[in-house]
């Protein structure tokens, strides 16, 4: 949830009982943002344990990354989106877990036989960059293929769909969009605005927005984020816009401009769910307690 997820949004996770992740920004300014977000979040929960997420691809370029990351002396680092095996000796040498995003049976085997000690098994539905497979079949797939402990990711926002997942095996669930509404999150109010006017159609998995800023994203991670005019011109013709200089300007202006009609605001198809913005505890209590009835409501059915 990179730049949303800060230091004082993953602070605010870990002191209800979640895990607080901080995510590396892209730009010069990557390894100075996370070294502030982490002295954020330490802080405000001294006692609290966080995570940093990583880009597997974005490492293989800077391999910096990875001591910026160690040095800020997380609990987990989550190595995603390509071969963790470089770094994972490194990570795990540091004290550290490993924690590996996959998309695919291929990446699950190749996370396991890095030494990962969790996999998060990330469905399509997920906001950001993301894999092609549902969550429900991935899930059911990576629980099948390895024997490390399992926790879901994309298209969980409610009660309901913890209780789904973890009836389904896994050891708990990944959330991102619900928190892009989190009074804690490091978004504007325009961001904010169209999250919460946004429903569970209004996303589109794209690289136009990775293409338009020139960021070498893999080609088979697409990022899930809200259609807008940007989308409506360019998904689909990114090849077009590689070549068109004016276009990738007018987006730098839009972000910088905060106008999300052309930036982009990565999200989930869970998105149609956000209705409200709120502390982050609030939506952690709210979860994990629906979750608990509907997950005795099913023990009452079994016999």
């Amino acid at each position: 949830m990179s730049p949303q997820a800060g230091g004082k949004l993953a602070a605010a996770l870990s002191s209800c009982g979640a895990l607080g992740m901080l995510g590396l920004m892209q730009g010069s300014d990557a390894i100075a943002g996370l070294r502030a977000d982490a002295d954020e979040f330490r802080s405000l929960a001294s006692e609290r344990q966080f995570g940093v997420g990583l880009s597997a691809w974005a490492l293989a370029l800077r391999p910096e990354l990875l001591d910026a990351a160690i040095a800020t002396k997380p609990f987990a680092i989550c190595v995603s989106f390509g071969d963790p095996t470089p770094y994972a000796a490194r990570i795990l040498d540091s004290g550290i877990e490993l924690i590996c995003q996959v998309q695919d049976r291929q990446s699950a085997l190749l996370a396991e036989a890095a030494g990962a000690t969790l996999l998060v098994a990330q469905g399509t539905e997920a906001g950001g960059h993301t894999g092609g497979v549902g969550t429900l079949p991935l899930l059911q797939l990576v629980l099948d293929t390895v024997s490390l402990p399992v926790v879901a990711a994309g298209g969980i926002a409610t009660g309901r769909g913890l209780a789904a997942v973890l009836a389904a095996g896994a050891q708990g669930a990944w959330i991102g969009t619900p928190f892009l509404a989190a009074l804690e999150a490091r978004n504007s109010q325009r961001a904010r605005e169209r999250i919460l006017a946004a429903g569970e159609t209004d996303t589109v998995l794209t690289s136009a927005f990775d293409v338009g800023q020139g960021i070498p994203w893999p080609a088979q991670f697409r990022g899930r984020a809200l259609r807008n005019s940007f989308t409506e011109r360019w998904h689909g013709h990114e090849a077009e816009l590689a070549q068109d200089a004016p276009a990738r300007q007018g987006l730098q202006r839009a972000l910088e401009a905060q106008d999300y009609g052309t930036a982009q605001i990565y999200a989930g198809q869970t998105v149609g769910l956000v209705e409200q913005v709120e502390p982050a505890a609030e939506i952690v209590q709210r979860i994990q307690s629906e979750a608990e009835a509907r997950l005795r409501a099913l023990a009452r059915l079994l016999p």
